[in-house]
């Protein structure tokens, strides 16, 4: 992970947040005059980590800190790194020594690195990159603002701001009509391929008041697009109904705050059972990465403020499964639209697709990652259901979700996988004809099953499959969405207009980022996060092209 190793990249950064005016902030600002300390923070990785990264900067806030997106001008740069595949440890690697080269330029005090890449190799990264003043893995996330304030670069806690004046999360995408609820954290599958559980733990579902409290302060924000997201969303609540039907609690669900999923032995990142331990009662060391409610966020500095009752747990604390969490989320919010990604079809019960059939808020589309079409790889990559189930499933939800929109994902060149078995696979896709499909090849992660396998797929071979597949799929979209022409369907804008009068924004069977977009003709006047009637006119592989309409 040396400078020799790593592709040079302008330091990435999040688009422009508002930098929140703070009563009483620091005053040991750069300088040393009466400006508050600013925080610049770039995230890489996924919008798990998008999540934890707002988190981290409510919490910044929280401690008198001015936050932003933009790393130039910033007294501290925070990294939260990104450790899941080769290319992503790259890119995190590049962004921390293009912030030291803004240190050592005398352009920013101090650089701070943060996240999953920290987490799995710390030890070599403080090795590697000296002048990086701070590296804290996940389960040390609760040190950030304590480390900072000793360093003199925030406030002593005489100058927190209020604890019902911090926000919980600082929305940081272009689209802040659009977030993210992370329902928990963590996965217990072990797919010989993941290395998620190695950096985040064992599953650890976050207490459905904590998420409900979340989602009306981001519908307060605005937020008018809410999709749930964690590494398997349909385990969600299994860890909490387990607890409360053997009455013992989990591990750290007495802690006031969540940020990874539970430890175990030879989870990387040294001891971080110990690290765990030092909120008291097995809870996660996770105090820069979620507060449980606004008033949280202040829980390391013994400020545990309103809220506080329904992290901690009581008489009047709910548990349940995915279902449940829907119905509080329907019930207790007016968000229009509800999400749901990262939806293992093993997990996908009957409870759950009737819901989705019956409330219109929770949208007809379903992100479900099947990994492959061939059991006798799904059964080496561990994957928790087979070839059937995922037919099945399908079959389930088509039937009871009329237009429903199903995304997946897959993987080629996994060890061993023969021609026969990409041919499997192959055929699988043109059965069930996903809308869209996000294909990777298999990248060899250290510390997993699979790093060690025999019969290592050569990278043209899996070049060569990615490409067929591709083909495949892009044949298949396309016909899905020229399917779609002449239908009257509801968009909710991401962009306003431009001189001609044309805007973009999202179907229900389109998700932000992954996609594609809906062009609209004569959309004059529309704004960001409205909702409008449309007309599909045209069709393309990736978007769809439409023209407004009256109330019809």
């Amino acid at each position: 992970m040396g400078e020799g190793k790593v592709i040079r990249r302008s330091l990435p950064v999040l688009p422009t947040v508002p930098s929140p005016v703070v009563a009483g902030a620091a005053t040991v600002g750069r300088g040393g005059g009466g400006a508050p300390v600013r925080v610049g923070l770039v995230t890489l990785g996924c919008d798990k980590n998008t999540v934890d990264s707002e988190r981290i900067l409510g919490r910044l806030v929280g401690a008198g800190a001015e936050v932003s997106g933009e790393v130039e001008g910033a007294d501290v740069v925070v990294v939260n790194t990104c450790g899941f595949i080769d290319l992503a440890k790259e890119e995190s690697v590049d962004a921390i020594l293009e912030a030291v080269r803004l240190k050592e330029a005398g352009r920013t005090r101090a650089v701070v690195a943060m996240g999953c890449l920290v987490q799995r190799y710390k030890a070599e990264l403080e090795a590697e990159i000296p002048e990086v003043d701070l590296f804290l893995g996940l389960t040390e996330a609760d040190q950030l603002i304590p480390r900072l304030r000793a360093r003199g670069l925030l406030p002593d806690p005489d100058s927190l701001v209020p604890t019902m004046e911090r926000p919980l999360r600082i929305l940081t995408t272009a689209t802040p009509h659009t977030s993210y609820l992370k329902i928990s954290e963590g996965c217990d599958h072990g797919c010989a391929f993941c290395a998620i559980p190695l950096m985040r733990g064992k599953h650890r579902s976050t207490p459905i008041e904590v998420l409900v409290r979340e989602a009306q302060e981001l519908e307060a924000r605005g937020v008018v697009e809410l999709n749930l997201i964690s590494q398997d969303t349909t385990w969600y609540g299994r860890d909490l109904v387990r607890a409360a039907a053997t009455g013992l609690a989990t591990r750290g669900e007495d802690s006031a705050e969540y940020f990874v999923g539970k430890p175990f032995a030879g989870m990387a990142g040294g001891d971080p059972l110990a690290a765990a331990a030092r909120l008291g009662g097995g809870g996660l060391a996770g105090a820069a990465g979620f507060a449980g409610a606004a008033g949280l966020a202040g829980a390391a500095d013994g400020a545990v403020g309103v809220g506080a009752d329904l992290a901690l747990g009581g008489p009047e604390r709910r548990r349940g499964l995915l279902p449940d969490l829907l119905r509080a989320l329907l019930d207790e919010t007016g968000i229009p639209w509800f999400r749901l990604f990262y939806m293992y079809p093993s997990g996908i019960q009957p409870e759950l697709v009737e819901l989705i059939a019956r409330e219109e808020r929770i949208l007809p589309y379903l992100d479900m990652p099947i990994q492959h079409g061939s059991d006798a790889v799904l059964k080496r990559m561990r994957r928790p259901e087979r070839r059937a189930t995922i037919l099945e499933r399908v079959r389930r939800l088509r039937d009871a979700v009329p237009g429903l929109t199903l995304r997946t994902t897959v993987i080629v060149g996994f060890p061993g996988e023969t021609d026969e078995e990409f041919e499997e696979l192959l055929d699988l896709l043109e059965e069930v004809r996903f809308d869209r499909v996000g294909a990777f090849a298999y990248s060899v992660e250290e510390g997993t099953p699979a790093a060690t396998m025999a019969n290592q797929v050569p990278d043209e071979v899996k070049r060569e499959r990615l490409e067929r597949l591709s083909d495949v799929q892009r044949a298949i979209s396309l016909e899905n969405h020229e399917a779609r022409v002449g239908r009257i369907e509801t968009v909710l804008i991401d962009h306003a207009a431009d001189a001609e009068g044309d805007a973009y924004g999202r179907t229900a069977g389109q998700a932000i980022d992954v996609d594609g977009v809906t062009h609209v003709q004569g959309a004059e006047g529309v704004r960001p996060g409205e909702f409008i009637r449309v007309r599909i006119v045209e069709a393309d592989e990736d978007d769809l092209f439409a023209e407004m309409v009256g109330d019809e």
